[in-house]
């Protein structure tokens, strides 16, 4: 990481997931499940951690959840089919402050979601869009 990625992360409310990211923790994760066990998990999982589901779209693979209480968040969290059984899982989680930074809270809330969902389900790697397009 450049001091550009560490100014931006430093000073930032939102953390994004992709393909290149610099953040090895922060690209986007692959896993071996259908769209909709995978949409069940992270809905199950965004509402055990304290979100409510404002608008699940299945048939796009997005689900867009905020915080019920504490600091204000909002997370979209996109389920994509690649291949039969390869699910890509990203997300997308922006903290509303008056600060010009959350001090890494959307960071650590997104790395300990791909945590959880790698416990959950079958983890295969991450970053690996060229391989399997």
């Amino acid at each position: 990481m450049g001091i550009r990625d560490t100014f931006n992360r430093v000073f930032s409310t939102r953390t994004e997931t992709g393909e290149e990211h610099p953040n090895k923790e922060l690209q986007t994760h692959y896993y071996k499940t259908t769209k909709d066990k995978a949409m069940r998990a992270v809905e199950e999982l965004v509402t055990k951690e304290g979100f409510v589901i404002k608008r699940s779209e299945e048939d796009r693979g997005e689900i867009v959840a905020q915080s019920k209480s504490g600091k204000k968040i909002l997370l979209v969290v996109s389920v994509i089919t690649v291949k039969p059984y390869r699910t890509a899982i990203d997300f997308s989680c922006a903290t509303e402050t008056a600060l010009p930074s959350d001090f890494g809270h959307s960071r650590k809330l997104t790395i300990s979601l791909y945590k959880q969902l790698d416990g959950q389900l079958p983890y295969v790697g991450s970053a690996l869009g060229s391989q399997l397009l």
